[in-house]
């Protein structure tokens, strides 16, 4: 099975930025999509960033033009680019792998808390 694991998770200020990473333990070069979802406390998940097979990305309004997501095919990774973090921002980030099996595997998530 595959096991997804996030890291870059952090506190920052208001404006600033930052990276995170979600490796993953099995082969993830074949996939019907890949992403980044949020939960910020007393709210269900919602998606983040999402990065289809054929390349297309798709972004919450919210973030778009903020955020970025891409992947490292040869060593198994997904990030995600975050910048001018507002404070609104603070959740906890999941990542999200939905396989060519139509099996979808989640992180434990990584904390991003921002301060205004």
């Amino acid at each position: 099975q595959v096991q997804l694991v996030e890291s870059g998770g952090g506190f920052v200020q208001a404006g600033g930025s930052l990276r995170l990473s979600c490796a993953a333990s099995g082969s993830i070069t074949s996939f019907n999509a890949m992403g980044w979802y949020r939960r910020a406390p007393g709210k269900q998940r919602e998606l983040v960033a999402v990065l289809s097979s054929g390349g297309t990305t798709n972004y919450a309004d919210s973030v778009k033009g903020r955020f970025t997501i891409s992947r490292d095919n040869a060593k198994n990774l997904v990030y995600l680019q975050m910048n001018s973090l507002k404070a609104d921002d603070t959740a906890v980030y999941y990542c999200y792998v939905l396989s060519t099996l139509w099996n979808d595997y989640w992180g434990q998530g990584t904390q991003v808390t921002v301060s205004s």
